[in-house]
């Protein structure tokens, strides 16, 4: 399962989002406050608070804070299973 950590303002996660989108990928979009020391429930996940974070508990990894690092990691595990 691909869980999305993200707020809707933020422009880094918006670009991972679109990428999900365009590659018609399902995932679990898990909103999060914008103020950076009320991310509890990321904090709590992936060690840290930035956005956008991936968690792919499927192969166990996550990936916190680099959406550019995200859209590769999904391309290379993902993009061969989307339908575009």
């Amino acid at each position: 399962m691909l869980e999305l950590y993200q707020f809707e303002e933020c422009p880094f996660s918006a670009h991972v989002r679109a990428k999900m989108s365009e590659w018609e990928m399902d995932y679990i979009l898990r909103n999060v406050p914008k103020d950076k020391l009320q991310r509890h429930r990321l904090k709590k996940v992936s060690g840290q608070n930035g956005v956008p974070t991936l968690v792919d508990s499927l192969r166990d990894v996550v990936i916190a804070g680099n959406e550019k690092k995200i859209v590769a990691y999904l391309r290379s595990h993902y993009r061969s299973q989307a339908k575009h």
